[in-house]
Order: structure tokens, then C-alpha cells, then sequence
């Protein structure tokens, strides 16, 4: 008997965008031809719902004044550089996917987070106001 499985989307963050610094221009070829071949794989499964990358800079809008900043914002290992959707069993199955990812290698970082339907503050909201009524 098959048991459905159940699946999920997670979202790969890409930081450190300055991971190439240092490379010979040979070195940077072959990674990026790595780096495409990965992109192939992962594109290949059918498991990638969206994707793309990030220009550096933007804004950031913060506080009770709605302060306004031009960015960058963090240092460039923090900086993210870029995003993928997928969609994965569970989130070992994407931090698998994302440590099969050749740019490690060279100081790319990724963060893996699942997507949920509902924000979790208004699930909590919604929790007390549940709780208030009875």
C-alpha cells in the first residue's frame, strides 16, 4: 500500500554575495558551470517553484516613523543575493538540496525556512481572541 506523502514548501536564502572574491577568472568558469549544472538538477526534479536573484541594494523601511535606508544593509556575508521555492518532503530533504549546492565551497551560505499558509502572529492573534470569547 503507498502512503501519501506529504510535501512542503521551503525557501532557500542565498547569502554572502561576494563568495566568487578571490577566484582566478578559470576558477570562477568552472564553479559557475558547477553552479549550472546544479541549477539543471534541481530544475530537472520539478521541485522549484520560483527563484531569482537579488540586486544588491534597495531599502529598508523600519521603525514606528517608517525610516527609510538605502541599502545595502548588512555586511555582504549576511546580504541576501538571491531565493529559490521548492517543494520538499520535509525539511532534511531541503537542507539536502541546499548542501548539495557547489557555491559552499567558497563561502555562499544558505538558510533554509519553511513556508506556512498563515503568518504565526496572526495564528497567535486569532489564538487569544479564541481564548478571550470563551
Amino acid at each position: 500500500m503507498n502512503t501519501p506523502t506529504h510535501s512542503s514548501e521551503y525557501m532557500l536564502l542565498f547569502r554572502n554575495t561576494n563568495w566568487d572574491q578571490g577566484l582566478s577568472t578559470e576558477e570562477f568558469r568552472r564553479v559557475m558551470d558547477q553552479i549550472n549544472a546544479w541549477l539543471d538538477n534541481v530544475n530537472a526534479q520539478g521541485i522549484v517553484k520560483a527563484g531569482q536573484p537579488l540586486l544588491d541594494g534597495g531599502r529598508l523601511v523600519s521603525g514606528q516613523g517608517r525610516t527609510v535606508v538605502d541599502g545595502p544593509f548588512a555586511e555582504s556575508k549576511e546580504a541576501i543575493g538571491g531565493y529559490f521555492l521548492l517543494q520538499a518532503d520535509d525539511l532534511e530533504e531541503a537542507v539536502q538540496i541546499a548542501k548539495s549546492h557547489p557555491a559552499l565551497e567558497y563561502g555562499m551560505e544558505i538558510e533554509v525556512r519553511e513556508v506556512t499558509d498563515e503568518c504565526p502572529k496572526s495564528r497567535r492573534a486569532k489564538e487569544l481572541l479564541a481564548y478571550a470569547i470563551v
